[in-house]
């Protein structure tokens, strides 16, 4: 038997195959065969087991409660010491520290806990993708293709993601999940983090268009943040000119889309006139094209965030930068042309190697300085989004104020995604997205008490509780 460590080359494989009698073959087939499909057994069953039902979105339950004598941080206004929060039909009926408690609602002592509106994650690939490597067919989150601005992550988030629970019994109520792949990804979605169907998660069904801006990209190495991360060396001016070319047929691209919708509805009044060709990409990118929905580009360098400055000048569109890791330097550019940033890199490693190590955690802060209206999000495909207040409370200690901080993952985010009329903030009429926590809500060491998502009582259950729950009465073996 050989070692383990050992192997043969692909030709030295086939050889010996070939070698064998035709019973020897048809033999190893079929131990091949069988051991293949108790591979692919096991492996259905592991991924069974990771998404059974006891993880699925459990919707909790409806009703009318009052949170009493708790401390309300509404962020969009002052504290209130001692107040009450009185939840009725999924809104937020009254917020005070005198409120009378109506007949019938559900009382919460609130002594001691502290009452925050919902963190939002403005940027995640949250329900489309469940893992990431090795289960295919629990990935959704591209389309093939260039122009895929017909596609709507909205259709494949899966509600019963593992990831929801994971993600909100850390306070996190409501994500926007997009896709991602080729020029024009798609369209992403704004949605609560409860709900059995796609429907009752929606909060904006298609609340930005993905757009993954051409940038300068001349390869030859790097330190894998930006240009071609290690491919065949490419001159600069070339690659300017590349990402150029990109551009002008993204502005053609645009360009159609709006002549398309003049015909449109020319033929709407006049049917004498021909009717215009069915084009769902281009029909799907209308709205964008006019400024009435904003469009989310992808960016993180100086230079590349400054040509779509200069981009959503020229079109006229409204525009919002994901990423950002250099967006501090083009502040200028972004105030002028009222961009905010959806910055996705407190996690992320200084991209050269004379950055200081605080680098990117100083980032919100510098925009925060330089007037740019900015959120922190985890730019992740589900896992992690549970991380959002922690990412938040790291740029908090690097020079960003604690209600600064707090504002980041709950009110500015609902401002640049247009949902701050419905949720971000303690405020009566709002949407009862509501966390109670004993503690700072962006502090590791804080544990959330309550979570109301649309007003229903959430459940604080998920995979890592059960784990917790299972291994945490385990005595220490003694030894032999």
């Amino acid at each position: 038997m050989k070692a383990l460590g050992s192997f043969t080359t692909e030709t030295q494989r086939h050889r010996g195959f070939q070698g064998m009698s035709l019973k020897s073959r048809i033999r190893r087939s079929s131990f091949l065969s069988f051991f293949f499909s108790v591979s692919l057994c096991l492996c259905g069953a592991s991924a069974a087991a990771q998404s059974d039902g006891s993880q699925q979105n459990k919707t909790g339950r409806a009703g009318s409660f009052a949170i009493v004598g708790a401390r309300i941080v509404t962020v969009s206004g002052g504290v209130i010491e001692n107040g009450t929060v009185v939840i009725q039909n999924g809104k937020i009926t009254a917020v005070g520290p005198g409120t009378t408690v109506p007949a019938g609602v559900e009382r919460i002592e609130g002594r001691g806990l502290s009452v925050f509106p919902g963190m939002i994650d403005a940027a995640t690939g949250l329900g489309l993708a469940e893992i990431g490597q090795g289960a295919n067919a629990t990935v959704d989150i591209a389309e093939v293709g260039s122009n895929n601005a017909h596609a709507k992550a909205i259709t494949a988030i899966n509600p019963h993601t593992s990831h929801v629970n994971v993600t909100r019994v850390n306070g996190i109520t409501t994500v926007m999940s997009a896709p991602a792949g080729g020029l024009i990804a798609g369209q992403g979605a704004v949605v609560n983090l409860n709900g059995s169907t796609q429907a009752e998660m929606a909060v904006e069904g298609t609340a930005a268009l993905v757009i993954n801006f051409p940038r300068i990209a001349a390869g030859g190495g790097g330190f894998g943040g930006f240009g071609g991360g290690g491919g065949q060396p490419v001159d600069f001016a070339e690659a300017i000119r590349r990402r150029d070319t990109q551009v002008d047929e993204l502005k053609k691209t645009f360009t159609k889309a709006l002549n398309h919708a003049r015909a449109m509805e020319a033929y709407a009044k006049d049917k004498s006139l021909p009717a215009p060709s069915t084009d769902l990409a281009l029909e799907a990118l209308v709205p964008y094209v006019r400024g009435e929905k904003p469009i989310v580009f992808t960016a993180e360098r100086e230079r590349d965030i400054r040509a779509i400055a200069r981009f959503v000048g020229e079109m006229k569109v409204k525009g919002i930068i994901v990423g950002g890791q250099e967006a501090w330097r083009a502040a200028d550019v972004l105030k002028q042309n009222n961009i905010p940033v959806i910055y996705t890199n407190i996690y992320s490693l200084p991209v050269r190697e004379d950055d200081p190590y605080d680098y990117l955690f100083e980032a919100p802060s510098k925009l925060q300085q330089a007037g740019v209206r900015f959120a922190i999000s985890t730019g992740d495909q589900g896992a992690e989004a549970r991380d959002l207040p922690y990412q938040a409370g790291l740029a908090g200690a690097y020079g960003l104020s604690r209600d600064e901080a707090l504002k980041s993952v709950t009110l500015y985010p609902a401002q640049i995604l247009g949902v701050a009329d419905r949720m971000g903030s303690i405020e009566v009429g709002k949407m009862a997205n509501v966390v109670v926590a004993d503690g700072d809500i962006l502090d590791p060491r804080t544990n959330i008490r309550y979570m109301f998502i649309n007003g229903r009582l959430i459940p604080l259950t998920s995979r890592h509780t059960e784990l917790f729950d299972s291994f945490k009465e385990r005595g220490v073996p003694e030894r032999p």
